[in-house]
Parts: C-alpha cells; sequence; structure tokens
C-alpha cells in the first residue's frame, strides 16, 4: 500500500466525519433554524453560537454572562415579534424552550469563550390550519443588529427545501 495514501486518507476521514455529521455545516458567524410544518404545528429550532446572536464585541467585553442571559431572556419573551408565521396558518404561539447546557451550568468561563457557547431554542406554533402555510418571516436581524446570516433547513408538505437568509432578507418561504 502506498503510505502518502494512506496518510492522505487517515487526514481525510475526520474532515468527511464533521461534513456528514451537520452539526456545524453552518458558517460560523450563522444562526440555524430548522422549520417543521407537521399538522398541526409549525415548530421551529434555533441552534446557534452566541456570538452569532449578539456578535464577537459583545461576547468578548466586559460581562459574557450577562449578554448570554440577556440573549436567551430577549429569545424568549420576543419570540412572538421574532417568528411569524403565514396568517393563512392561523397558528398561535405555544411552548417557547430555550436552553445553553454550557451557559446555564454554572460553569466558570473565560470571558473569551462566551461566544463559542452553543445556544437551542425551540418555538412551537399551534394552528387550525398549518399545512396552509407557506412562510416565516424572521425578524431575527432586527432584534439583534449583529446577527448576519441565517441558514434554514425546511421540513414542509410541501416538500424539504434548504434557504439563507441575509440582511435586509426576512422572509423564509417554500411550496409557491
Amino acid at each position: 500500500m502506498n503510505w502518502s495514501f494512506a496518510l492522505l486518507m487517515l487526514l481525510a476521514a475526520p474532515l468527511a466525519a464533521g461534513a456528514q455529521s451537520g452539526r456545524h455545516a453552518a458558517p460560523r458567524d450563522s444562526i440555524k433554524l430548522e422549520l417543521v410544518v407537521q399538522v398541526p404545528t409549525v415548530v421551529i429550532e434555533l441552534d446557534s453560537t452566541l456570538e452569532s446572536i449578539a456578535g464577537p464585541a459583545r461576547t468578548t467585553r466586559g460581562d459574557g454572562q450577562a449578554t448570554a442571559d440577556n440573549v436567551m431572556k430577549r429569545l424568549r419573551a420576543e419570540a412572538p415579534e421574532l417568528f411569524k408565521v403565514d396568517p393563512a396558518a392561523n397558528c398561535k404561539l405555544g411552548p417557547v424552550n430555550v436552553v445553553s447546557e454550557e451557559l446555564e451550568g454554572g460553569q466558570n468561563r473565560a470571558k473569551e469563550s462566551y461566544g463559542q457557547a452553543e445556544l437551542q431554542a425551540t418555538f412551537g406554533f399551534n394552528c387550525t390550519n398549518a399545512a396552509a402555510a407557506k412562510f416565516v418571516d424572521v425578524d431575527l436581524f432586527e432584534a439583534f443588529k449583529d446577527a448576519r446570516q441565517i441558514d434554514a433547513q425546511i421540513d414542509a408538505p410541501q416538500g424539504q427545501f434548504k434557504r439563507m437568509l441575509k440582511r435586509p432578507n426576512t422572509r423564509l418561504g417554500w411550496g409557491g
């Protein structure tokens, strides 16, 4: 066996595994959304680093824990304004869950490491006609001025879609 080929395969294996996992496939400064329309609900899952939402300056200067707490509180409190499901679906916000095991564990963190802490949030909408939903207006850019990009995967009755939003665009549309 050719040693250079074997070495190349050994070095390439971790890269291929990371690419297949999809966990961090989005750019580092991207907020990941997964939107699922499953009658009678629309569920939006957000996965991001604190830095992707609040910006690097806010997570490395001053009190990173205060920034994290503020972001998590705002995601909970402002959910009805952050995500507006197509009115044709007649949805009402239901359960909201925002967590960060890294930030809520009471761990002492170096102030430089707050930005890389992972945040996960789930926003559930109860709808009378979820299948009629064709878009969600996402106002994360307005709420979090340092957010740059949103990468979304959508699973709806019309099919599966990938979408990317950059300022000033806010509408995730699918199926017509």
